[in-house]
C-alpha cells in the first residue's frame, strides 16, 4: 500500500522521475486556472451573472467575510493569498473521489511547501503593513530575552501547519485501507463521504490559521496603539 503520492512515478524526463505529487499538483493548478478563466471571461457590468459566476462570487465573498472577522486590517492581498490556499487544498482533497486520483496534500513535500509559503508571507505582510522597523521590533516584545522564543514560535507555526494537514490526509488514507480490507463493499462509500468532509474541514482550518498568523503580524503593536489611546 502506497501511503504517499511521492512513491508513485508517473513518467521520467531525461532520467528525472516525475511522481504523482508533481503531476497532480499541476493538474489542480491547471484546473483552477482554466475554471476561473472560463467563469470570468464575460465579467462585465452589462452581462448578467450566470450560476457559475454567482457561485464563484459567493465563494469569494464568503472568504472575504471570514478574513474581515479575523483581521484588524483587512487587506485585499490577504484574500488572494488565503483564498488561493483554500481553493488549492479543497480542490486537491475533493478530487479524491475521482478514480486513480492522488491528492497532492497527501505528500509531506506539498504540505511543507504550503507551510513554507505561509512562513514567508507572514513577515512580508507584516513588513508591508507596519514597516520593517516595527515588525522586527515585535520579535523583541515584551523584552529582548524573548527574541529566540519568538523566532522558534514562528518556525513552529509552519511545522505544525505542515504536519497537521499531512497527518489528517494520511490518517484518512490509512483508515480507509484498513476498513476496505475488512468490508470492501460497504465502507468505500462511507469513507468517500468522510474523506470529502475531512478535506473541506482541513482546507478551511489551514486557510484560517494562515489568516490568523498573518493578521497577528499586521496588527499594530502596543507601542503603536498607546500614543493613539492617550491622545484620544
Amino acid at each position: 500500500m502506497e501511503l504517499t503520492p511521492d512513491d508513485t512515478i508517473i513518467f521520467s524526463v531525461y532520467g528525472i522521475a516525475i511522481n504523482a505529487t508533481i503531476v497532480f499538483t499541476w493538474v489542480v493548478m491547471a484546473f483552477l486556472t482554466v475554471t476561473s478563466v472560463l467563469i470570468t471571461r464575460n465579467l462585465r457590468a452589462d452581462v448578467a451573472p450566470d450560476r457559475w459566476r454567482t457561485m464563484l462570487e459567493t465563494i469569494v465573498l464568503t472568504i472575504q467575510s471570514q478574513i474581515d472577522e479575523i483581521s484588524a486590517r483587512p487587506d485585499r492581498r490577504l484574500l488572494y493569498f488565503a483564498g488561493t490556499l483554500f481553493l488549492f487544498i479543497i480542490t486537491s482533497n475533493l478530487l479524491a473521489v475521482v478514480p486513480g486520483w492522488h491528492a497532492p496534500t497527501a505528500s509531506l513535500s506539498t504540505t511543507a511547501a504550503l507551510a513554507l509559503a505561509v512562513l514567508v508571507a507572514v513577515p512580508l505582510f507584516g513588513i508591508g503593513s507596519r514597516g520593517i522597523g516595527a515588525y522586527l521590533h515585535s520579535y523583541l516584545e515584551p523584552n529582548i530575552i524573548m527574541l529566540p522564543f519568538n523566532i522558534i514560535g514562528e518556525v513552529s507555526r509552519g511545522i505544525s501547519l505542515a504536519i497537521r494537514l499531512y497527518g489528517n490526509v494520511m490518517s484518512g488514507a490509512v483508515i480507509a485501507a484498513i476498513l476496505l480490507s475488512v468490508a470492501p463493499f460497504f465502507f468505500p462509500v462511507v469513507m468517500d463521504m468522510l474523506g470529502l468532509l475531512t478535506g473541506v474541514i482541513q482546507a478551511y482550518i489551514f486557510a484560517i490559521l494562515a489568516t490568523v498568523y498573518i493578521s497577528s503580524a499586521t496588527a499594530p503593536s502596543e507601542t503603536q496603539t498607546k500614543p493613539a489611546k492617550e491622545h484620544s
